[in-house]
């Protein structure tokens, strides 16, 4: 299996849209076999991160890397390092009541913003469970948001 940083490089090279075309096709496998296929890249485990559209108003599912902090659940829109950052990203932003599916498990939560202190202590512990995101932070000049899901 590649090295998460070997990863880490081949997702930089991916325009956004190739992104989003293994991301829509990630979700149904994903869903069919409960996280096993889809389930980690790498050795980091990937959660189905369902939020409304802040335009359309539609369901959005996109799969996500996620590190757990006790009860929560930690994402990272990175996007990759690409200019913008991820639409579900905007979603949360305008509307935090999302939806996760971790393998056959199944939740609600409130999404916030970790800022300060506590973005640094996530942001840090996210990277020693992916070190992609400190590649992905040097690709873009855009503030990279730390998201902090909380059980609803």
């Amino acid at each position: 299996m590649p090295s998460d940083h070997a990863l880490s490089r081949f997702s930089m090279s991916m325009p956004a849209w190739a992104l989003r075309a293994a991301g829509k096709l990630n979700v149904p496998v994903y869903r069919l076999s409960r996280g096993r296929i889809g389930g980690k890249v790498g050795r980091a485990p990937v959660l189905l991160l369902t939020s409304t559209g802040r335009r359309s108003g539609q369901q959005r599912t996109a799969p996500v890397l996620y590190m757990r902090d006790g009860a929560n659940v930690v994402v990272i829109g990175s996007n990759a390092g690409n200019t913008n950052e991820p639409g579900w990203s905007f979603n949360l932003k305008a509307n935090p009541d999302a939806h996760i599916e971790i393998g056959a498990q199944h939740g609600d939560v409130r999404a916030r913003v970790a800022d300060g202190e506590e973005r640094e202590r996530l942001w840090r512990a996210m990277n020693s469970e992916y070190e992609g995101f400190e590649d992905y932070d040097a690709r873009t000049s855009r503030d990279i948001a730390v998201f902090v899901l909380e059980p609803r």
